[in-house]
């Protein structure tokens, strides 16, 4: 089955190409009302189809990340911002994601604790995490990742069309990119070790009955981020090339997002923050998980 095809290799593909185009427009790279490249040039960057391609920006421009004209290429409408108490001296200086990972896998033992709908943006940045490794641009000792996810049998508000005929199609989506990103965090972690590349390598993921209306990543103990979930109706294409107009979908990786830091000060706002957020995730896991 060729890549450019609506089969399994096809969707892998085509949700690699959107995740890290999602990446480099949250991290700076490709900056509010820039260019992106050309179809041509992307689809040689990622060795993929130029069918891939105008699906993955079909799925950008329905996302609101991008619009396109004909003849003028895409540009970039949506970026995310993270609020940060390390910018408040630089309010014109943007902190994103990507390099809060960059410093968190920087350290010789790495621990994130990660909260969220699916693992989707997540595997993205393990992916960009494991090619500095491999470029012994960073050498951790040691990774330590728990994710928490929604129970599979949890009813989601999302995802959800107002007639109803295609609910059952859209969750199975929601569902195969939550197995198929999560299978992938675990397997990229776990070459790392294999390759020895980093000493330990442990991936824990458990689901809860609980469904997040935020999501939350805690890193190496001492720092969270914090974003909500905005619930919006856009068309989206399943792997088939059905569209199903009006769906309820949620933004995550454009979403705004909140940057804490603990502090010597055990009463400073970053250092609760950041502590009770530990606290209950680590009480979810204990209790709620499976």
């Amino acid at each position: 089955m060729s890549e450019g095809s609506t089969g399994e290799g096809g969707g892998r593909e085509f949700e690699r190409v959107a995740g890290v185009l999602r990446t480099r427009m949250t991290d700076g790279t490709y900056p509010l009302q820039s260019l992106l490249p050309s179809q041509r040039d992307l689809a040689e960057e990622f060795g993929v189809s130029r069918d891939t391609v105008q699906r993955v920006l079909r799925e950008l421009i329905s996302e609101g990340w991008i619009v396109s004209r004909q003849g003028s290429g895409s540009r970039v409408v949506k970026v995310q911002r993270i609020h940060s108490a390390t910018s408040s001296q630089r309010p014109d200086r943007m902190v994103t994601l990507g390099p809060l990972i960059d410093h968190a896998f920087a350290c010789p033992d790495v621990t994130l604790d990660v909260f969220t709908l699916t693992t989707e943006s997540l595997d993205t940045h393990i992916r960009m995490q494991a090619e500095r490794i491999r470029s012994r641009a960073i050498s951790p000792e040691s990774v330590t990742l728990r994710i928490l996810l929604p129970a599979e049998s949890l009813a989601t508000p999302y995802w959800r069309t107002e007639s109803g005929d295609h609910d059952e199609l859209l969750r199975d989506r929601y569902l195969a990119i939550s197995r198929r990103h999560s299978a992938s965090v675990r397997s990229v972690l776990r070459n790392l070790e294999a390759e020895k590349l980093v000493s330990s390598a442990d991936v824990r993921i458990r689901r809860v009955p609980l469904m997040p209306h935020s999501k939350l990543y805690l890193l190496n103990g001492v720092e969270a981020v914090l974003g909500p979930y905005q619930v919006y109706r856009r068309n989206i294409v399943l792997d088939d090339g059905r569209e199903i107009e009006g769906a309820l979908d949620v933004v995550g990786l454009g979403a705004g997002l909140t940057h804490h830091v603990k502090e010597p000060d055990p009463h400073a706002q970053g250092t609760v923050f950041v502590e009770s957020m530990q606290e209950w995730f680590d009480s979810v896991w204990g209790l709620l998980s499976e």
